[in-house]
């Protein structure tokens, strides 16, 4: 697949509908490790990768014909993904894409943390004045783009006792229909929608099933505070039925990852559940982009790390000065 997308600084502003928005919640612990760096750098050192609407293809029209070009630069990342950058100083290609954005609704996908380092920053040095601090890095790509690809981030559980690991097991039973797997390669579920579906694996049993909602009436009844599209989100299901109920973890648990941790790949998280290193794992299907964007127009974020969205732009291919 091929992702296409262009660098641009973009207004620090708060967020809002029609401007930007978040989608998911954060952590208070990298928040304050991207703003220390940021003082101590003066620049952006990573960009935020922000999705935007446009069906025509507006503004990579305007760029695609400098991509036939050689690029300005060129790097492959340790998983394979070969990135190309073209330096475009066209004054009308500049234009155009300003024009096609000029009203866009920016959908931060990766850089949470990183954007609200940035509003905090651009307090601290221009206040409610302008200057090169009240501008962010970001990587915008077109939601309707080909290559934009979501993964799944799994969620594994640790630190557990018998009272818990017993009141899990009885949640399981009333509220899935629960069946056992042929092998462990089958945890990750395929995509689709409908209620709840997740792989499911134990550091006792070491025996994968596959766990499904047994009627979306139930994460309707414990969500019921949120909006329609939210209680159709599997992590904020699987968040309100299990790990805020039988396995007691807390917000707080959640935002400090105690008791809690999070796995991007199939393979680490069945090594570390079958290792012992933690003591059970639930595995997600990818959100879509539709969902992640109907989710953000209500106004509600998503738990933490509800979305992967692959590959992640990388640090170090353009930096943007503050001062």
């Amino acid at each position: 697949k091929t992702r296409r997308g262009f660098f641009a600084r973009v207004r620090v502003e708060e967020y809002g509908a029609g401007r930007i928005r978040p989608h998911e919640r954060t952590h208070p612990g990298p928040r304050e490790d991207r703003l220390n760096l940021t003082r101590a750098t003066k620049a952006n050192m990573s960009p935020i990768f922000s999705l935007f609407s446009d069906p025509q293809a507006r503004a990579w029209s305007a760029l695609e014909p400098f991509t036939r070009e050689a690029p300005w630069g060129e790097a492959t990342d340790e998983d394979g993904t070969h990135n190309r950058l073209w330096r475009i100083a066209a004054p009308a290609a500049i234009a155009a894409v300003q024009e096609a954005t000029r009203d866009a609704e920016l959908l931060i996908a990766d850089g949470h943390h990183r954007y609200e380092t940035a509003r905090v920053y651009a307090d601290e040095i221009v206040g409610s004045g302008e200057g090169p601090a009240r501008y962010v890095l970001m990587n915008l790509v077109a939601m309707e783009d080909e290559g934009l690809t979501v993964f799944p981030t799994h969620r594994l559980v640790k630190d557990t006792t018998n009272e818990t690991q017993e009141a899990l097991a009885n949640s399981l039973r009333e509220h899935f229909d629960i069946s056992e797997l042929g092998s462990l390669e089958e945890l990750p579920p395929s995509e689709g929608d409908g209620p709840l579906e997740m792989g499911y694996l134990d550091a006792h049993a070491k025996r994968p099933f596959r766990l499904t909602l047994r009627d979306q009436a139930i994460a309707d009844e414990v969500l019921a505070e949120f909006p329609e599209p939210y209680r159709r989100l599997d992590t904020a299901v699987l968040e309100a039925l299990l790990l805020k109920g039988p396995i007691g973890l807390t917000d707080d648990d959640i935002d400090h990852q105690h008791g809690l941790t999070y796995s991007r790949t199939d393979e680490e998280a069945i090594r570390l559940v079958v290792s012992g290193e933690v003591d059970l794992a639930f595995f997600l299907r990818p959100s879509p982009v539709s969902q992640v964007q109907e989710i953000a127009a209500t106004g509600v974020n998503m738990p933490p790390k509800s979305t992967y969205f692959f590959p992640k732009v990388p640090t170090g291919l353009l930096f943007n000065p503050l001062t």
